[in-house]
């Protein structure tokens, strides 16, 4: 089977599931069953296909960038690295690039206030995980400033917490790598455009993350990363790379995003 009868397969599996966490999941196992050459073809030729604005291929690599996100996945993201840069995957390439991190896009080195109990002491690590899973509005809200990623993690799954507070905790400056990074895997947000372009226009998300979510940015969004003097140049690199494969679209390039 060749690389686009291929990508057609991954796209047609991967969309037939209609939960998110089972389609990243699904992508995942794709990627430990098949060959790094093979999974690096296919994935070249729905990268370019989400390029073009595909519609199929794009909502497929949500997916896609996903599973990459994933810590136990970094082994093949590094295998689909050199792969793509040994077979000239142009595609995938921007994909999976690890962009320079400079000194100014480093996590925040600020001691964090740690939560108070309300009884004169600083709750427990174990203790604010098990807040950060309870629908209290106002504990909910001290929780979002926890530097612990474990905490934000729970606390992204909190049945009360809204797209607002994501958003807000996305573009927090200064940003914590980790805790950026825990957005960006949290399938129940990171689809979420306005989490995606928070996620990227932080200075302090890990740029190999900042990268691959790029890559689901749509035109318009993109021409914001790259007029923004606050995003690294890296990051802003990339951008300029997938906006100039983009292909025009009706009305204004800076118009609304849906």
């Amino acid at each position: 089977m060749d690389p686009y009868a291929r990508a057609d397969a991954l796209v047609r599996t991967t969309l037939s599931l209609a939960d998110a966490s089972l389609r990243v999941s699904y992508v995942v196992d794709v990627a430990r069953t098949w060959d790094v050459e093979t999974f690096a073809r296919t994935l070249d030729v729905v990268c370019e296909r989400a390029e073009q604005a595909e519609a199929a291929a794009r909502e497929a690599l949500l997916a896609v960038v996903g599973a990459l996100n994933s810590e136990a996945m970094q082994t093949t993201v590094q295998r689909l690295r050199e792969q793509a840069v040994g077979e000239s995957l142009l595609a995938l390439e921007r994909l999976v690039r690890a962009p320079f991190r400079s000194a100014r896009s480093s996590d925040s080195t600020k001691p964090e206030r740690p939560v108070d109990s309300g009884q004169g002491r600083a709750l427990t690590l174990g203790e604010r995980k098990s807040l950060a899973r309870r629908p209290d509005r106002q504990t909910m809200e001290r929780l979002m400033a926890d530097p612990h990623p474990d905490v934000i993690r729970r606390l992204l799954h909190n049945s009360r917490i809204t797209e607002d507070d994501v958003v807000r905790l996305a573009a927090k400056r200064p940003g914590r790598g980790d805790v950026l990074a825990e957005i960006a895997r949290c399938t129940k947000w990171a689809h979420h455009p306005r989490v995606r372009m928070a996620v990227v226009m932080n200075p302090a998300t890990p740029p190999e993350i900042a990268a691959r979510t790029a890559g689901l940015l749509l035109r318009p969004e993109l021409h914001l990363v790259v007029r923004s003097p606050g995003v690294p140049a890296s990051i802003r690199a990339v951008c300029l790379e997938h906006l100039e494969r983009r292909p025009p679209t009706e009305g204004h390039d800076n118009g609304a995003v849906h």
